[in-house]
């Protein structure tokens, strides 16, 4: 077979201007860095997105809601791939017959935000607190409208289509009118209240916290042990000891809450270590232990020796009554401390007794109230800013935490007072320190306290509309929602199963406010609809701010006295915000529906956006906002690190699109198992890189191929060499398994069998077979029409299945084919492919061909290592078949086409000794390599004897002499 730099015969005639090379102006080098951005002007120019729209006017909807990023700094590799992920499904799906319409959306209110804008404001010398309030929420409000246009242009660069002129936003004005509605709506149903629990508080941000704002990093904590005095009975005169990480928790002790199926003993001390200090224990000391635990606690205390002196059964424990440890100090600290029993109170680490202080922790609160029954003595004694109340006599002022300045988020000096008081007041045991796992808030990275504080919760456990509590709802919901992958269903139903009432409050300025009046005297919500109409009125015409700047009364109306009720200052959770997006979305424009086909994102809103969104449409709508998630792992580095500046392996999504184009982010993403973490390094990115190139090569090839091609030229189904009715086989089998990939979201599986069709079947196979004809044959004969015939077949089905993927080289390569001032390859659907095509028997057949060809190629491939010879159609090996059925399926064709060699002989007789086999094929198959016989034809290189047998052209084969002639003759037409 020639290529295009040679082709001068012995004679002296040139006959490369006889062969039908490849021709095409699309380029080898796609320099996508600079052709993307020309593409994306293109489709803007266009109005692309309008044009989809009503190119999918009538057909039926699928509808992947965007959940939104925050409005906050540059995206990241992890928001690339989610929106990429996120075209993959709306490409796929409006290519797939469907009217796929995607609104991009962002969350704009919130922490985040407020954090860097009172940074700023820092920066001027302006503190929040000497910021008016008006001020300060309009600067969050440009903060993040500029924050929302930088991300709008980063994401578009990645390719995506959407409606990114006309984007949802939970700041706009409509948004938030609809969010204080759909509040609103929560109180109606009597799920909305106020009640005072311990939160997870952030003293350095100055507001509650919720479980999705939360991560967890390794704190080292002051540990103590401490003695709580036994009043009376038979323990009086003996200690229980408890063992706590928070030292400064210790004045909100109410309780101690004990293991009803626990072994507890007496222990007395009869003699301490001997060390450079006292100790804080002494000989007699009698405390009140787990028995598995109580080795611990002699070591961690110090004490040498010491006897158990009696079993103390966990039913006497009921009712005993102890002291506080500082009972007496700064006059506080009188009151009686009971002991609880609690199943939460296990024998793996402490004392086997849990220090309880109900207004820091939420198994202390649960346990305090199933014995009491009532929150009035759960004392407040940490304020806001992380400081103790007048509730801590003695400690007032003293902060848990540093919340300013460079040691922000360290301990402050509330643990040493208390250690103190302890020491001086003898009831301290021991102390101690451990690192393990806090709780941190993922905005400040400070560490979080728990803190009792008045918030607002919706009710999880109370009955809703149809009869059924909103947990119960959600939970039917998650059982009807389908999950990708599957386990994330296990994973947000264990969440929603043991989960708290939902904490909606924050004290804090940028957000939507809590748009409720609670009666001054009985606590009361008050649920009037023409107030709630006046509210959301107002909001729809003047924001949110309209909530703060707006007299009270003018809410109330005439039916009510502003004097008699409480306005609500507090915010909303973003969460909520952000789980009202259908609600003011999906609900509020016609080109969507409610509910969503689709949820896609990371799979962190597992306890996030998926959460909120289905606790909020559960509470007001009975079901969730979505038939399906879709959720995606966490990007890691190459040897699956998390990325950070410090490790120094970030690798921002600029940087790729800078030196490669955004086409191979594309491909990473849709290589990759996006269900688990997804890696990636330079090694990575060179790898998509590579398949990339290997692809574009392969549609480069196929346009110059198809150079002229018209409709004229096209030859029917039943008139073509079986080898093109098993390649036009091959792409119906492709075609169900693409069309069944992109349905299940399977961008891995589809792109893998697309690539491997194109690099394996067509490059390495089928065109490298048929290169010779094309180049060779006549342009009229039959062999050449049915070839070219199904490379267009080919490149339509390869571009139109890859167009999801590559969004920029599809359209490249379809408007090299098929040039249009506005047409679009985006604009098309995924090919119908006739059923004809689909011969299953014809494929079960040449599966055994290439099973054979496999053996010989590798033998050919042996024998031009071992310099024998220089290209394969120097020979014309022997194949040696074992298998009949193997050997059969040769009959009737030209084995050495198929071979791309000058001749060979298929036998089944037995293969010499020698013979080459495959090692991994079948062993059936051998070859004896053997040098073509007769002359190399100067045309198409084939090595025949019957070259120079016609005197007319003694340098070609009769195939090219026909050839030639018939070109000679149309150029003398």
């Amino acid at each position: 077979m020639p290529d295009a730099s040679k082709g001068a015969a012995s004679d002296g005639r040139d006959y490369r201007d006889t062969l039908f090379l490849p021709e095409t102006d699309f380029p080898m080098r796609a320099g996508l860095p600079k052709r993307e951005p020309e593409l994306l002007a293109r489709w803007a120019k266009l109005g692309m997105y309008r044009a989809l729209r009503e190119a999918a006017a009538g057909r039926e909807k699928f509808i992947l809601h965007d959940g939104p990023p925050y409005a906050n700094g540059h995206i990241h590799m992890g928001t690339a791939l989610t929106k990429v992920l996120k075209d993959l499904i709306v490409r796929s799906k409006q290519m797939a017959g469907y009217d796929s319409n995607f609104v991009p959306g962002w969350d704009c209110h919130g922490l985040p935000i407020e954090w860097q804008v009172e940074k700023e404001f820092a920066e001027k010398g302006r503190k929040k607190r000497d910021v008016p309030t008006a001020e300060f929420r309009k600067a969050c409000r440009d903060y993040a409208q500029k924050w929302l246009d930088i991300q709008r242009e980063e994401f578009k660069r990645l390719g995506p289509e959407g409606d990114w002129d006309d984007p949802y936003t939970t700041m706009a004005f409509a948004s938030e009118a609809k969010i204080a509605g759909e509040l609103l709506k929560f109180a109606e149903l009597g799920l909305l209240y106020r009640g005072s629990k311990p939160v997870m508080w952030s003293p350095v941000e100055q507001t509650a916290l919720a479980e999705a704002e939360i991560e967890y990093h390794d704190h080292q904590s002051t540990t103590i042990w401490v003695k709580f005095p036994a009043q009376d009975g038979p323990l009086k005169g003996a200690s229980v000891v408890i063992w706590t990480t928070t030292p400064w928790t210790i004045p909100g002790n109410r309780a101690i809450c004990y293991g009803p199926k626990l072994s507890y003993g007496l222990y007395e001390v009869t003699k301490m270590q001997e060390t450079d200090f006292e100790p804080w224990s002494k000989p007699g000391d009698k405390l009140v232990l787990s028995d598995a635990l109580a080795k611990e606690v002699k070591k961690a205390g110090l004490i040498a020796e010491w006897k158990r002196v009696a079993d103390v059964p966990a039913s006497s424990l009921e009712g005993l009554q102890c002291n506080h440890p500082l009972k007496g100090f700064s006059g506080g600290y009188e009151f009686d401390v009971p002991l609880l029993a609690g199943d939460h109170v296990t024998d793996e680490a402490g004392t086997g007794f849990v220090h309880t202080a109900p207004g820091h922790g939420q198994e202390d609160y649960i346990a305090w109230v199933s014995a009491f029954g009532t929150q009035k003595e759960i004392p407040h004694t940490v304020d806001e800013f992380g400081a103790f109340t007048e509730e801590a006599p003695g400690f007032t002022g003293e902060q848990v935490l540093v919340i300013e300045g460079k040691k922000k988020g360290k301990d402050g000096g509330a643990n040493k007072a208390v250690i103190d008081q302890l020491i001086a007041h003898g009831k301290l045991l021991a102390r101690g320190r451990l690192i393990h796992s806090y709780p941190h808030s993922w905005r400040s990275k400070a560490p979080v306290i728990f803190r009792n504080t008045p918030q607002w919760f919706i009710a999880l456990d109370k009955p809703t509309a149809n009869g059924k509590t909103l947990r119960e709802n959600a939970l039917a919901a998650i059982d009807a929602t389908a999950f990708t992958p599957a386990a994330g269903r296990n994973r947000i139903r264990a969440m929603v199963e043991g989960r708290p009432d939902w904490l909606i409050s924050r004290q804090r300025a940028w957000g939507v406010p809590i748009t409720i009046f609670v009666h001054k005297e009985t606590g009361d919500v008050l649920v009037d609809e023409a107030v709630n109409k006046r509210i959301t009125d107002a909001i729809t015409a003047g924001g949110a701010d309209a909530w703060f700047e707006t007299n009270p009364q003018e809410f109330l109306g005439s039916g009510y006295k502003a004097d008699d009720y409480e306005k609500v200052e507090d915010i909303l959770d973003v969460w909520f915000d952000s789980g009202s997006t259908h609600a003011f979305c999906l609900e509020e424009r016609d080109d969507l529906k409610w509910p969503a086909d689709v949820y896609c994102e990371g799979s962190d809103q597992h306890r996030g956006w998926f959460q909120s969104s289905l606790l909020e449409a559960c509470g007001t709508r009975g079901r969730a906002p979505y038939d399906h998630v879709v959720t995606n792992g966490f990007v890691v580095d190459g040897d699956g690190r998390k990325m950070s500046k410090s490790l120094g392996n970030v690798m921002a999504p600029d940087e790729v699109i800078r030196e490669f184009g955004a086409e191979i982010i594309r491909i990473w993403v849709a290589s990759s198992d996006y269900t688990e973490d997804l890696r990636i390094s330079k090694e990575i990115i060179g790898s998509s890189v590579d398949a990339y190139r290997r692809l574009r090569n392969t549609l480069r090839y196929l346009l110059g191929a198809l150079n002229g091609f018209s409709d004229a030229e096209r030859l029917d189904l039943k008139d073509m060499p079986e080898l093109e009715r098993y390649l036009l086989h091959r792409l119906a089998v492709l075609n169900e398994e693409v069309r069944v990939g992109y349905d299940k979201f399977d961008f891995k599986g589809v792109w893998r069998k697309v690539f491997d069709f194109a690099s394996l079947e067509l490059s390495a196979f089928y065109l490298d077979i048929r290169k010779d004809a094309l180049y060779c044959d006549r342009p009229d004969d039959n062999r050449r029409r049915a070839a070219r015939t199904v490379m267009a077949e080919v490149f339509d089905r390869l571009v139109l299945w890859l167009a999801p993927i590559c969004v920029f080289t599809a359209e490249e390569a379809w408007l090299s084919r098929y040039p249009s001032e506005d047409g679009s390859v985006h604009l098309q659907l995924f090919p119908e492919t006739p059923k004809a095509w689909r011969d299953d028997k014809l494929g079960a057949k040449w599966k055994k061909i290439r099973e054979v060809r496999r053996v010989v190629t590798g033998a050919l491939e042996v024998e031009r290592r071992e310099k024998r010879i220089g290209a394969s159609l120097e020979a014309a090996p022997v194949v040696h078949v074992a298998d009949a059925d193997l050997l059969n399926a040769y009959d009737g064709l030209d084995a050495a086409e198929l071979f791309i060699t000058s001749g060979a002989t298929l036998t089944g007789k037995p293969a010499p000794d020698k013979a080459f086999r495959l090692e991994g094929e079948s062993q059936a198959v051998a070859v004896v390599p053997a040098e073509a016989d007769g002359e190399k034809c100067g045309r198409c290189w084939r090595i025949l004897p019957e070259v120079g047998a016609h005197e007319s052209h003694p340098e070609l084969c009769e195939r090219c002499i026909d050839a030639v002639e018939a070109a000679d003759a149309r150029k003398t037409a």
